[in-house]
């Protein structure tokens, strides 16, 4: 299995802390927050090489900090993909860094597990990738317990056996209160049909509607997270993240 972590965005509603520094490592509680991603991998077995995809304004910055960040955990094997863009206006969108780094590394012979570089969890990935391998397609979903809240997010109905039935992006009248999140597994058979979905014209961006379209042509079955999730969109959510993982740290 592989890792691909996406950190290509500009985080344009952050400025100016992220006119020279990518999201993912800005310091959340004492260290990046891609470290506290790539720590949530540490109990996944059979990790192969985790990728990760940005841009080429902040590709040096990446590296630098692989490089880093190996010394203090040999575990990881580090692949920076620089996606060529250079500003917010002609980045490829987080769907279409998924084909480009799936595409031009050959990823669809092994499962492939995806996560936002700015969402943050308090518990180990392993039990999602535990259930998810079971699928060839799993989403993270995670209950907002809140009506409105949900309104923010992609909003996902499921059956009992936990496959979405349904699915739309920020709904005015939710069917639950579930968000589907930044986190996905997808099997060989799912990943060759990201350059199905970007042929056909759908939007390249926000990797969620790419769940949208593909639940309607094969199941995508939902594992719920249990802990904190934080999606860091703005400088509130920032400053909500440090305070929490501040005391996770500790």
């Amino acid at each position: 299995m592989n890792v691909l972590i996406l950190a290509a965005g500009y985080a344009t509603r952050l400025y100016p802390l992220t006119l020279h520094k990518a999201k993912p490592l800005l310091p959340v509680g004492g260290k990046p927050i891609i470290e506290w991603v790539v720590e949530n991998l540490t109990d996944v077995p059979d990790l192969e090489t985790v990728y990760i995809v940005t841009n080429d304004k902040f590709a040096h910055d990446f590296q630098t900090w692989t490089e880093r960040y190996r010394n203090q955990q040999p575990k990881f094997k580090f692949k920076i993909i620089n996606d060529g863009s250079k500003s917010d206006d002609d980045k490829l969108g987080a769907i279409g860094d998924i084909n480009f780094v799936v595409t031009r590394e050959k990823l669809t012979e092994s499962d492939l597990l995806i996560v936002a570089g700015d969402n943050l969890f308090s518990e180990s990935l392993a039990g999602f990738v535990d259930s998810a391998k079971k699928a060839d397609a799993t989403v993270a979903v995670y209950d907002v317990g809140d009506a409105e809240a949900i309104k923010k997010y992609g909003n996902i109905a499921i059956d009992p056996d936990g496959v979405i039935t349904h699915f739309e992006e920020k709904p005015e009248k939710p069917r639950s209160t579930l968000a589907a999140i930044a986190l996905y597994y997808y099997s060989p058979k799912v990943l060759s049909l990201f350059a199905t979905y970007l042929a056909a014209g759908n939007n390249p961006d926000q990797p969620g509607r790419f769940v949208q379209w593909l639940y309607r042509r094969t199941p995508v079955k939902t594992f719920e997270l249990k802990g904190k999730w934080l999606d860091i969109g703005s400088k509130e959510t920032l400053r909500e993240a440090d305070e929490i993982f501040r005391k996770i740290a500790r």
